[in-house]
C-alpha cells in the first residue's frame, strides 16, 4: 500500500543561518537595533527560500494493515483459521518467489479454494471435523512441496534428481488442487441433503394438491370465461 508523505522543506532554516553567520562576519552585532534588523532580515530571507523551494510529496511502501484476528467463541475453530491465514500468506509468498507461470497459475487455485474453506469454517463451525486434515496435513504438505520447489529452482542447473523431483511437484500440485476441490465439495454435503429433503417435501405438497404438471387443473370459474 502506497502512502503519501509531505517532506517539509529545510532551505529557509539554512538562509535563517547564512544571514546570522554573515552579519556577524562582515556587520557589527554590539547594539539592539543590529539584533532587530538582523532578526528582520533573516525571517524574511527563511520565507523567500521556503516560497522558492518549497516542500515535496513522496509515496512510501507501508505494509497493510494486519487484519484483526478472528474470534468463533471456539479455540479450536480460532486456532485452525489463524493456522490456514498464515498458510495462506506462505503460499503467496511462495508463488511470487516462483518464476514458472504454470506453477504460480496451480498455486493462485490452490489458494482460492483455500480462502473458501477458511470462509466457510469461520461461517459455520461444524465443518471443524470435517476439515481438520486439511489444515493439519494438507496445507503444511502443499507448503513444504512449494518451498522444496523454490530451493531446487534456485540452484541454477538440471541435474537427474533436482529436475525429476520438480517435475514430479508440479504433476502432482494438479492432485492436490483436486483434493481441496473435493473438501471444499464435502462442507456442502449436509446442505445438499437438507434442500434435497425440502425439495422432496415441496413435490410432494404440490403434487398431493394438483398443482404439478398435468395435475394442475385452472379453477372453474376461469374455464367459465374462457368458454365464453
Amino acid at each position: 500500500m502506497k502512502q503519501a508523505v509531505k517532506k517539509n522543506p529545510i532551505a529557509h532554516i539554512y538562509a535563517f543561518a547564512a544571514v546570522w553567520v554573515i552579519w556577524g562576519i562582515f556587520l557589527p552585532m554590539y547594539a539592539l537595533w543590529h539584533f532587530g534588523i538582523l532578526i528582520v532580515i533573516s525571517v524574511v530571507a527563511g520565507f523567500i527560500f521556503a516560497k522558492l523551494l518549497p516542500g515535496k510529496t513522496v509515496y512510501i511502501t507501508v505494509p497493510d494493515p494486519e487484519p484483526e484476528p478472528f474470534v468463533s467463541g471456539n479455540s479450536e475453530v480460532d486456532s485452525l483459521v489463524s493456522q490456514g491465514d498464515t498458510a495462506i500468506k506462505e503460499m503467496q509468498r511462495l508463488r511470487d518467489a516462483i518464476e514458472k507461470e504454470s506453477i504460480k497459475v496451480k498455486v493462485d487455485e490452490i489458494i482460492q479454494v483455500s480462502r473458501k474453506i477458511i470462509d466457510n469454517l469461520k461461517e459455520d463451525s461444524s465443518h471443524l471435523p470435517g476439515v481438520k486434515r486439511f489444515f493439519n496435513y494438507y496445507l503444511p504438505t502443499t507448503i513444504k512441496l512449494l518451498n522444496a520447489y523454490d530451493r531446487m529452482y534456485d540452484q541454477g542447473i538440471s541435474g537427474t534428481n533436482i529436475s525429476g523431483t520438480m517435475d514430479r511437484i508440479e504433476t502432482v500440485l494438479d492432485t492436490m488442487i483436486d483434493a481441496y476441490n473435493k473438501q471444499l465439495d464435502s462442507l456442502f454435503a449436509g446442505q445438499a441433503m437438507d434442500i434435497e429433503t425440502d425439495i422432496e417435501v415441496i413435490e410432494g405438497m404440490l403434487k398431493r394438491e394438483g398443482l404439478t404438471g398435468s395435475d394442475f387443473s385452472a379453477p372453474k370459474g376461469d374455464n367459465k370465461n374462457n368458454n365464453e
